[in-house]
């Protein structure tokens, strides 16, 4: 072996040494694994495992919930008509609406009125994730289930993942949320689950978090400058935990008033039996 091939093996060792290296920032995961955690958070080598279990009370997971309806009022009645523009009709926004599984705080306040599917976004996200899910299908404004939405109705870990997988990785969290197109949240979800694995044992602050994420991701922060710190930090925030982890019924959200953005966050134990986060390698 000649020097220039000598040098050109140090130098890729070098590289391959740094990125591998733990990074505290990335609460001691290494440059690799974050990007299996940024890139691919579900494959064989992400520190991101789900985990199917039968211990899972699913019935109060609650998007999972209200999609399941939804695929059961399909199924019932083999296919459902839609509006003209393709919204659900208003007999069955009312009737996913008021099973209660997420609620609306202007609607519940009596500030604004429940009429059509987009009153109420967590309805509107229902049919929404449905969709890009695979598991209705839509022909002539008719709504129906697919191959794999009947096969799914049935099998509810399958139905998660599904509906988990097309949340975090297809639908945009940046829509109608009025915090702008921006990647904040959602980049890096999967760090998200690793914080809340490894502090939301006990009660923390919705800040904690919010701090934790933009220590690793501090682009985003430059990026949305124009908005201000303050603003960055309520929309991680309300995208994270109010319509994130607390719409599959992982955290707990204790509200000190219905407008403070201040909030107390509190891992479940459904969590712990569908999400299983494997440590840094550096730590094993």
């Amino acid at each position: 072996m000649d020097e220039l091939e000598r040098l050109k093996k140090y130098v890729e060792q070098l590289i391959q040494e740094e990125n591998n290296k733990s990074i505290p920032d990335f609460e001691g995961y290494s440059p690799i694994e974050m990007s299996h955690i940024l890139e691919h958070p579900f494959d064989n080598n992400s520190p991101i495992q789900l985990i199917e279990t039968g211990e899972v009370d699913y019935n109060n997971m609650p998007l999972l919930s209200q999609i399941k309806h939804l695929l059961q009022i399909v199924e019932e009645n083999g296919e459902l008509k839609l509006t003209a523009k393709g919204f659900l009709p208003t007999k069955v926004v009312a009737e996913i609406y008021h099973q209660g599984f997420i609620k609306n705080q202007f609607i519940e306040l009596g500030i604004s009125k429940l009429y059509k599917e987009t009153d109420a976004l967590g309805v509107h996200l229902t049919r929404l994730i449905a969709e890009l899910s695979g598991l209705v299908k839509k022909r002539h404004k008719k709504m129906s289930l697919t191959k794999k939405g009947k096969v799914e109705l049935n099998d509810n870990f399958k139905l998660f993942k599904s509906i988990f997988t097309a949340y975090t990785t297809k639908f945009n969290w940046a829509y109608n949320d009025g915090f702008g197109e921006n990647d904040i949240g959602q980049l890096g979800f999967g760090f998200s689950l690793i914080l809340l694995n490894k502090y939301g044992s006990e009660k923390q602050r919705n800040h904690f978090y919010t701090e934790k994420y933009f220590k690793a991701f501090p682009k985003l922060l430059e990026l949305n400058e124009q908005s201000g710190n303050d603003s960055s930090y309520r929309c991680y925030s309300v995208r994270t935990f109010d319509r994130f982890l607390e719409y599959f019924g992982f955290i707990k959200i204790v509200k000190i008033s219905p407008w403070d953005s201040i909030n107390s966050i509190e891992k479940t134990d459904r969590f712990d039996k569908l999400i299983k986060i494997i440590p840094p390698k550096a730590d094993l």
